[in-house]
């Protein structure tokens, strides 16, 4: 499982890199066809939203995979540990239900409303753009059972040791 996870981390860490330089390269067309060529370009500001929502998305994944959201765990930190080890199990599953339900599920609820509903500005349907929310669900929830295994077999503490440091 470690092997798929680490391969995943850099398989989405590549398509992060794509979508951050695409985004990159439509709004400096953006900017370019509005100041410099006085004719604002139509279809970039509609790429730009999608590319930035997708981008989040995988982003958002991606740092789940690492355990690099901010998390609040001063009370947590001076539980037992077998209370953090419980709490560990029931904050994984909290995600795992709120990404089945929302991003999984409605994810492909949204999808496959707007599957036929017209972009103005690209030629290209909304439907399938909103495929990045069950995409992502999918990668959190493999993620979060990822980390779930490793916080039950002991692989992994249930609160990270890292701390910040003052400058």
């Amino acid at each position: 499982m470690t092997a798929v996870k680490t391969a995943l981390d850099r398989a989405l860490t590549a398509v992060c890199v794509v979508l951050f330089a695409a985004l990159v390269l439509d709004v400096t067309w953006q900017v370019f066809s509005r100041q410099v060529l006085g004719s604002p370009s139509g279809w970039s500001e509609e790429l730009a939203k999608y590319l930035f929502i997708w981008l989040g998305l995988f982003g958002a994944a991606l740092v789940f995979g690492e355990r690099g959201h901010v998390a609040m765990d001063v009370v947590v930190r001076r539980l037992s540990r077998t209370a953090q080890v419980v709490l560990a199990i029931a904050v994984q599953l909290s995600i795992l239900a709120f990404t089945a339900l929302a991003l999984l599920w409605g994810g492909f609820l949204v999808s496959q409303l707007a599957w036929n509903q017209n972009l103005t500005g690209l030629p290209i349907t909304v439907g399938p753009l909103y495929l990045a929310l069950p995409i992502s669900g999918a990668l959190i929830a493999f993620y979060t059972l990822f980390h779930l295994v490793q916080i039950l077999t002991g692989a992994e503490r249930p609160v990270e040791d890292t701390e910040l440091e003052l400058v």
